[in-house]
């Protein structure tokens, strides 16, 4: 059996020496950890308790990132090709970047995108080739001392994407990243940082799966974006995590004048999902969208929602969420809206639908919303509804069976989130929630 060395000062400095960072980084990391063993779980969301001498903090297999699939190890590049990676990035993407455990393997991009000044790498390469840009963005949108696991990210963060994209440039395909967690007892800690500059337009779309092991893997990303004038970025995820993945995440983006963020938030796998991607709208007439789906099934916890703060005037916010709870699991809608006093005639709609699917299954609804000032107002509305017996009964009289009228009305139910999704995805998507029903 490996064994798991604990992480303390001496792990954190020997993570920072092994990627030759700046001092400023090594301190940062340091100050990052006494955060972490000072903060206690946060008070928000589901009860959870992980052994973090359990967990695995750094993992290299690979001696530099590739830019050629066949320079990759071969069982990486193996595991990568069983999930499609290599062939999507041929026929749908300008981009693909590749992380495996806790560093990236490969990463590459279009020649027209170069010629165009995108930067498009693994945040370690940022850190070393562009430090000025790095520094100015990093630990801005997301503190270290946030929350227990913004600062465990802070501390040992590797790997992650790092997205510049000048001012006027159209993305014409999406770039994507995907997260492979392949080892037991792993702790991944991703830190991407994007940059959508005035005028321009990104679709950024991430991907992470991991093997099913008997005990606990960790996944703690941290994610800034910034939306700047007139720009627009959508960030499409499909998470699909095992069952023994804990999934404990903090997105955030800020979007500045007429800028519009969209998060496409897919939640189907993991232990425990605590997710709300939130969109803070800081310049006048920002636009912020949120439309996502949480499947809760056997022992999973999806804790999931969106955070829209309105700090400008005419700023508009969109949160859809589909929940799904079959077989004992627990999906649970947590969010917030608060349009602050200064951002006068500004809109929020929130809708939320659940179905559950038997009698031991759980979704409960709970929304915080605050409005500020009077010519604003915040719109919600909830439903949750079991599957109808009228329904299932009028699908089967038409000679479908049980089984595949429950399939139907599920995927109706979603497909307000899958036509957001690119068709290849949308049809990924219906295989992964066949495979729960």
């Amino acid at each position: 059996m490996e064994k798991i060395e604990k992480l303390n000062h001496s792990k954190v400095l020997e993570i920072s020496n092994i990627k030759k960072e700046p001092k400023w980084m090594t301190d940062f990391r340091l100050n990052s950890y006494n955060k972490f063993e000072e903060l206690k779980n946060p008070s928000f969301g589901p009860s959870f308790n992980i052994d973090f001498d359990l967990i695995t903090y750094y993992k290299n297999i690979v001696d530099s990132v590739k830019n050629n699939w066949k320079q990759v190890n071969k069982q990486v590049k193996n595991t990568f090709d069983e999930i499609g990676l290599i062939d999507a990035e041929k026929k749908y993407l300008d981009g693909v970047g590749a992380q495996f455990d806790s560093v990236t393997v490969y990463h590459n991009m279009i020649k027209e995108l170069e010629d165009k000044n995108v930067i498009f790498c693994d945040t370690d390469t940022a850190l070393k080739k562009h430090p000025k840009l790095f520094k100015e963005y990093f630990n801005n949108l997301v503190k270290y001392d946030e929350n227990k696991y913004t600062a465990l990210n802070s501390a040992v963060w590797s790997g992650g994407t790092f997205i510049y994209i000048p001012p006027n440039t159209k993305i014409d395909r999406p770039l994507q990243s995907y997260f492979r967690i392949n080892s037991k007892n792993m702790g991944q800690f991703e830190r991407t940082i994007i940059i959508v500059d005035e005028g321009s337009s990104l679709h950024y779309m991430e991907g992470c799966t991991a093997p099913t092991y008997t005990s606990d893997s960790l996944h703690a990303a941290v994610v800034e974006i910034y939306v700047k004038k007139n720009a627009k970025c959508r960030y499409t995820t499909i998470q699909n995590w095992s069952t023994d993945v804990y999934n404990l995440v903090t997105k955030r983006a800020i979007v500045e004048e007429n800028g519009l963020m969209e998060w496409i938030d897919g939640n189907i796998g993991s232990k425990v999902n605590m997710k709300y991607p939130c969109c803070i709208l800081n310049g006048k007439g920002a636009k912020g969208n949120c439309i996502s789906i949480a499947v809760a099934t056997t022992n999973q916890i999806q804790d999931a929602g969106a955070k829209m703060i309105h700090l400008a005037p005419n700023t508009t916010s969109n949160i859809i969420s589909k929940s799904i709870a079959t077989k004992g699991g627990n999906a649970t809608y947590r969010g917030l809206v608060r349009i602050s006093k200064k951002a006068v005639n500004s809109t929020s709609t929130v809708k939320c639908d659940t179905i559950i699917i038997d009698d031991e299954s759980k979704s409960d609804t709970i929304p915080t919303n605050i409005v500020e000032n009077d010519s604003s107002f915040i719109e919600h509305e909830a439903t949750v509804a079991k599957i109808s017996k009228e329904k299932l009964f009028y699908l089967m009289s038409r000679g479908i069976t049980e089984e595949k009228a429950k399939e139907l009305i599920i995927m109706g139910f979603v497909d307000r989130f899958r036509e957001e999704l690119p068709m290849e995805y949308a049809v990924e998507l219906n295989h992964l929630l066949k495979n729960y029903f």
